[in-house]
């Protein structure tokens, strides 16, 4: 049984790049579980006193979907640099020109239609800040103390149509406030035809008091793969998620303002 617990938390890795220190006031992770099988990739980048991340679910296989995020995190890191570099820069226009320069390096790749939902953020520290724009993805979580509330808004995925316009949407961070992001295998993981589900994950947050962005995250990958393996061992389970092709990547990514 040791070495079954061992395994499964082999299974649950950081996805932060391995250089990521960010400034002060900004507590992010990024995490996935079990064998990467899909087309899941996050990236994230430091530009002064700003953070800009992204959070992509690339359309194929693994072997096809690293190649394209090679490229797609390239093209992420050198225009967050210029775009968010000057002290002054208009956050909702920079998130603007980043997402259709993302958008316009998934139609170039491979003359095929590459459809992926796609979150990019940006969170200014010394304002707990954040302008974002979720495209085609499930929406974010978010927790305050005025409850726990999905963000709304974004538009369809990124990869489908060469001339896309996403409005950029902005939420405040009081200290303490959390945002939650996962991607549609957590929400579709599951037992037969009950999916773990939105409402399962929103219950999560509303009801943890886990202070870190990392606890957060493992608390929630961990309930969605115990949801989908319940019944059978960690090592099975493990083993499953690494032979099947119907499954998807299991990642997560939280944002927390710390309190202090």
């Amino acid at each position: 049984m040791g070495s079954d617990r061992i395994r499964a938390a082999e299974a649950t890795q950081v996805l932060l790049p391995a250089s990521f220190e960010p400034p002060p006031g900004v507590d992010l992770h990024a995490r996935y579980h079990s064998v990467r099988c899909g087309g899941d990739y996050f990236d994230a980048s430091v530009v002064g006193s700003r953070t800009a991340f992204l959070l992509t679910d690339i359309a194929g296989r693994r072997a096809a979907a690293h190649r394209i995020a090679a490229v797609v995190q390239e093209v992420f890191r050198n225009h967050a640099h210029d775009l968010f570099r000057a002290p002054d820069a208009n956050e909702s226009q920079a998130i603007t020109t980043l997402v259709q320069e993302v958008n316009s390096t998934l139609m170039a790749l491979g003359g095929e239609l590459h459809s992926s939902p796609t979150f990019v953020g940006c969170y200014n520290a010394p304002l707990g800040i954040l302008t974002f724009i979720s495209a085609g993805c499930h929406p974010p979580l978010f927790r305050d103390s005025v409850g726990t509330r999905t963000l709304e808004g974004g538009g369809v995925p990124l990869g489908l149509f060469t001339h896309l316009t996403h409005e950029p949407a902005v939420q405040v961070f009081e200290p303490g406030a959390k945002m939650l992001l996962v991607t549609k295998g957590v929400v579709e993981s599951g037992r037969g035809r009950t999916e773990f589900g939105m409402d399962r994950i929103k219950c999560l947050l509303e009801n943890s008091n886990l202070p870190s962005a990392a606890d957060i995250c493992q608390m929630v990958l961990d309930s969605s793969h115990e949801f989908r393996t319940r019944g059978s061992s960690a090592v099975r389970a493990v083993l499953r998620l690494g032979k099947s092709a119907n499954h998807d990547d299991l990642t997560a990514v939280a944002l927390v303002r710390p309190t202090v």
